[in-house]
């Protein structure tokens, strides 16, 4: 038998609030993904937040990892100075790189373990079906993100329902 238990934030109550198991919020957590440590990594997608949960003891402590709650854009930055429109999902390297779909910016972000946001693949703004290498490349509301052992990211690119494989160096192919 399965036990189903609440790990953060509170049913029924949405918010950006950081804090411990119910104290925190979130709205519309979108996907998760976990590290080799056991933090969880959440795309808060209605905040424009990706969020790391850390278990201390038997607590779980929700801090904003990249984004500032509440405040979208697509500007790259340090934790709280990176902006993200609608991330929708989240997926982890072996070496702790969160990769993101940043579905309303039509771009895969990077997130490096010190918090650093740059983009990957895709331009803020500009939506498509377009292969090509970093800024060339185009998708359309990319929604889910896989990394593989050699650092390959796979894409659900959602309005072009198509699967785009982004190698590390930022190429983009259908």
């Amino acid at each position: 038998n399965w036990i189903v238990t609440t790990l953060a934030g509170l049913a029924g109550n949405f918010g950006s609030a950081d804090g411990t198991n119910s104290d925190a919020r979130f709205n519309i957590p979108g996907s998760v993904a976990v590290d080799s440590a056991d933090n969880v990594y959440v795309a808060d997608v209605l905040n424009n937040l990706i969020r790391k949960m850390t278990l201390i003891g038997t607590n779980w402590v929700v801090t904003t990892f990249a984004g500032l709650g509440g405040i979208y854009g697509s500007t790259e930055g340090t934790g709280l100075d990176a902006r993200f429109l609608n991330p929708s999902g989240v997926a982890l390297d072996a070496y702790g790189i969160v990769y993101v779909a940043d579905q309303l910016n039509h771009t895969i972000r990077k997130v490096t373990p010190e918090g650093d946001v740059t983009t990957l693949a895709g331009l803020a703004g500009y939506g498509g079906s377009a292969d090509g290498t970093g800024s060339e490349a185009r998708f359309g509301n990319p929604s889910g993100v896989a990394v593989d052992s050699e650092g390959n990211v796979y894409v659900a690119d959602t309005a072009n329902c198509t699967i785009r494989r982004v190698t590390p160096a930022g190429v983009v192919t259908t």
